[in-house]
This record gives structure tokens, C-alpha cells and sequence, in this order.
């Protein structure tokens, strides 16, 4: 058995930061009821490349799932919602603040109807704050939780990190909530609301940005692919023009490395024992190793790094990924079929568990695929769900 088997979620959200954190929690056996406007679905669906009209990115943000629509502005809608918040463990939303209050869904009034529920809010600017009702998307809490300033070569305009990391910290932050909140409930009973600002889990991250500036006034600047205070560590292009990201700044490490690149001057020095002198000497140390790594292949770098025990790799692609013995041997890639018999690549599940690891259960589910089950299953009659359907409050894929 998975080791959330026995754990029934309601997601109420789109796009990423909560589906994300419903879809970790459902790779690992937890019922995860996804709620989706009718017809349109979650906007994820539409996002990014498609394929017969619906993202590829949805077969993995939604594996696992069901799909219930509910056209949520309705009150019949609403109450559909109460009536599946008895039962359930987990309620995920990630709509901008007052928004469950505006439907008459109260995180509040929801536990005094079922006061084991744990709920997952997640927004931009969290539910309390004088910033609570600003729209917050991911690329804006990036910068405002120090992230972007650090992106960029020095001297020029910070760059987005690539990916929705911002959305992404705030789910596995969520989902860390809502393991401790569970946990919590085996002894107390009771279940709580979690409150995820999208900033918050930007800033959790950064490190000793912080504390220096406290102590030192200091405001890290960006490094482009340095890490400052922490020498040598960068990207080092080789002759083919392909880059090496080498980490030497382990105090033997250092030695290796400047006994593999022939400067045991500078192994042997007393001053570069530590990380300390080093940093003073950061500049000196990267031409020594530029130059060497400019003399030859990316290829034939890494193989001497690799014999030499320092720690290196080339930056890689998505072809890279797709093609790395190491993750097919990992599990980091699994090969799902499509409806239409085509094979897909998605990442696999992860954390992995030893004993009851998770798995890929079914595949991403059509916009109210699973709108009649999960109202029958609640109670309603054949005559009463197709009734929610003529009047627009509910929505199946395969409409009566």
C-alpha cells in the first residue's frame, strides 16, 4: 500500500502551485479529486506545446487524478463541495485571498464541519499582510523573495531562472505543511488551515542572504555562474565552446584539482588551505583553471575530473536528460501510453521510498471525466446529476 492510500484530497486551483503539490501527494496513493470549471478545464491544459489540443505538461501536473467540474459561482456547486469536505483529509486551493470566502467555502466554516480537515492555501502574498489582495504570480515572487536580483551575469538585467520555481518551492513548502499537519492530527485530532505566500517559500531558500546583510550590511550582488564565497566553483569553457561546471572548493578537493591542472604552487600554497584564502584569491584561481580547461574537449575535461575525484559535469540539455543512462536507470524517466496508443516521456515519482514507493496510476484525466462517479458516489441519483448538467453547474467530457 502507497503511504497516502488513505488520504482523499480535494484540489480547488489551476495552473501550478497547488496542482503541483496535489500531484506529489497523489504519487503516492493519496484520492485526489481535481474541481475544474466546465468545459475550459484548468488552464494548464492549454499552456505550453500541445498535443491533440491539450498540453503535454497536463500528463504530468494531473496523473493521478479525477476530474470533477463544478461551475463553483453556483451555489448547488458550493454545496457539492461541503458535501465532499465531510469526507475528506486535504483541501488544496491557490486562489487570490477572500476567494473561498466570496463562495461561502470558509476555511473557517469548513472545519467546524469536518475539524479534521487540513487546508493548503496557497497565494502570492499569503492570507494575511498589507500585500494579501495583490495578484501574485511566481516570476513576481522570484524577485520579491531575492531570487531574480542574484540571476545574472554582473552588471546586467537578471533573468528568469527558466521554470516556475517559485510556484514549484511553494508546493513541496505546501506539501511539507501538509505531512506535518497530518501528523500533528494523529495526536491532537484536530486538523488546521496552512497558510503558503509564494515569497515566503522564495526566501526560505536563500540562504545567508539575510543574516549578512545584518550583520555586514552586505547585499550579494549577482555572480553570474560563480558562487560567491565559495572558491573556485564555476563554469569553465572548454575548446569546443562547450562549459564545465567544477566544484573544487572541498579543502582536498583543491588539492586534487590543482594537482590535475599542474599548478601545485598553488595546491601547496599555505594561504589557499581553506575556503577563506581562497576567496581572496578567486580571481586567480579561476584563470588557472580556465586555462587549462580552454586547452582541451568537454569530454576529455570531465574524464580527468572524473579521475581525479572532483566533483563536475556538463551542462545539460533536455536531449542530455532524455538520453542519460543514470536517470532511465533511476526511475527519473518513465514512459507512459497515451489514449491515442503514443508513447510520452514524463518524469517518474519522486522521493523514493523503499518500501512503498509511489507510482504513475492512470493518466491525466479529461476535463470532468469523473464528474458523474464522484457525484453518484456522494449520494446523488442518475435523474439529479444529469439535472446538474443541463443547468451548466456540473460538466462531464461526455455530456448527456
Amino acid at each position: 500500500m502507497e503511504p497516502l492510500a488513505d488520504i482523499k484530497v480535494i484540489e480547488m486551483g489551476q495552473l501550478i502551485a497547488g496542482p503541483f503539490a496535489a500531484k506529489t501527494l497523489a504519487d503516492f496513493g493519496a484520492d485526489v479529486i481535481k474541481i475544474e470549471p466546465p468545459k475550459v478545464g484548468d488552464a494548464l491544459r492549454k499552456w505550453r506545446l500541445l498535443k491533440d489540443g491539450t498540453s503535454v505538461w497536463w500528463q504530468v501536473q494531473s496523473r493521478n487524478k479525477r476530474s470533477l467540474s463544478l461551475d463553483l459561482k453556483q451555489s448547488e456547486a458550493q454545496e457539492i463541495v461541503r458535501t465532499l469536505v465531510k469526507e475528506a483529509d486535504v483541501l488544496i486551493e491557490n486562489f487570490r485571498p477572500g476567494t473561498l470566502e466570496s463562495w461561502g467555502l470558509d476555511p473557517e466554516q469548513l472545519l467546524e464541519m469536518n475539524p479534521r480537515l487540513v487546508v493548503l492555501r496557497i497565494s502570492g502574498y499569503g492570507q494575511t499582510g498589507p500585500y494579501r489582495d495583490k495578484p501574485g504570480f511566481g516570476v513576481v515572487a522570484e524577485a520579491m523573495g531575492g531570487l531574480r536580483h542574484l540571476t545574472a551575469e554582473p552588471g546586467r538585467v537578471p533573468v528568469r531562472v527558466g521554470i516556475s520555481i517559485g510556484d514549484t518551492l511553494a508546493s513541496l513548502h505546501g506539501v511539507i505543511g501538509i505531512l506535518l499537519a497530518l501528523q500533528e492530527r494523529h495526536r491532537s485530532g484536530r486538523g488546521q488551515v496552512i497558510d503558503i505566500a509564494l515569497y515566503e517559500a522564495v526566501f526560505n531558500c536563500m540562504e545567508s542572504l539575510l543574516p549578512e546583510y545584518s550583520a555586514f550590511g552586505e547585499v550579494r550582488q549577482a555572480a553570474g555562474s560563480a558562487m560567491p564565497g565559495i572558491a573556485p566553483t564555476n563554469a569553465y569553457c572548454c575548446s569546443d565552446g562547450g562549459y564545465v561546471l567544477i566544484a573544487g572548493n572541498g579543502d582536498s578537493i583543491f588539492k586534487r584539482l590543482m594537482d590535475l591542472i599542474g599548478r601545485n604552487d598553488l595546491g601547496s600554497d599555505p594561504s589557499l588551505l581553506n575556503n577563506e584564502g581562497r576567496v581572496k584569491r578567486v580571481a586567480e584561481l579561476d584563470q588557472a583553471i580556465g586555462e587549462w580547461a580552454k586547452a582541451m574537449s568537454t569530454e576529455t575535461v570531465l574524464q580527468a575530473l572524473d579521475s581525479a575525484s572532483v566533483p563536475a559535469g556538463r551542462i545539460y540539455t533536455i536531449a542530455d536528460i532524455a538520453n542519460d543512462p543514470h536517470y532511465r536507470s533511476r526511475g527519473n524517466i518513465q514512459t507512459i501510453t497515451m489514449h491515442d496508443g503514443t508513447k510520452l516521456d514524463v518524469p517518474g515519482v519522486m522521493p523514493k521510498l523503499s518500501r512503498t514507493p509511489g507510482s504513475i496510476k492512470t493518466l491525466a484525466p479529461d476535463i470532468g471525466q469523473n464528474t458523474d462517479e464522484i457525484l453518484r458516489n456522494i449520494g446523488l441519483s442518475e435523474q439529479q446529476v444529469v439535472a446538474l448538467k443541463k443547468r451548466g453547474i456540473a460538466f462531464t467530457n461526455k455530456q448527456d
